[in-house]
């Protein structure tokens, strides 16, 4: 509730100051963190180098996963959808981002997996279902590209952790564009 009271009046303010030709999207996951042992996942997409949050997402994964790297790779798996739409929505209202449509993820396994494949794969990964590697068929094909983003600059981080202090401070002003 003080949360709540605090907040109350917060706008969100939406820009694209370089244009809306780039779009960032930050997903990550929180591995196994509800009661029922499965993980969440997190989303955020905004404009390169604009204010505010187009898109947020917070949802309870509907599946268990074993490890940090598959709760990350669910997670993008579960987004791709919306990451592929994005540009195909844009080009509708005349705005080409098919090249710049870019996914940030903290989670270097997670990477090494969407960009190569079973090739990347370990004796803990191997048991996963081959629809997660429709990623990388993604990636290979040039619809998005998988870029490092560490923990300290984690937008999605907002969406389900509880965060304090400055790191709390600087996401909230991120996605509401205050920045």
């Amino acid at each position: 509730m003080k949360f709540l009271h605090c907040t109350k009046n917060d706008k969100l303010t939406l820009s694209a100051d370089k244009g809306i030709y780039r779009v960032d999207w930050m997903i990550d996951a929180s591995f196994a963190v509800h009661p029922d042992f499965r993980s969440h996942t997190k989303g955020v997409m905004s404009f390169k180098d604009g204010k505010g949050a187009v898109i947020g997402i917070s949802a309870k994964q509907k599946l268990n996963t074993t490890s940090s790297t598959t709760a990350e790779l669910v997670v993008v798996d579960q987004l791709m959808s919306l990451v592929l739409w994005v540009p195909l929505f844009m080009k509708a209202q005349g705005y080409d981002i098919s090249n710049s449509n870019t996914v940030n993820q903290d989670n270097k396994s997670t990477i090494l997996l969407e960009r190569n494949g079973k090739s990347s794969s370990s004796r803990r990964t191997q048991a996963l279902n081959i629809r997660y590697f429709f990623i990388t068929d993604q990636v290979g094909r040039g619809e998005v590209q998988i870029q490092y983003c560490g923990t300290d600059d984690m937008i999605g981080d907002y969406m389900t952790k509880g965060l304090q202090g400055i790191k709390y401070e600087k996401f909230c002003k991120h996605i509401m564009g205050m920045e």
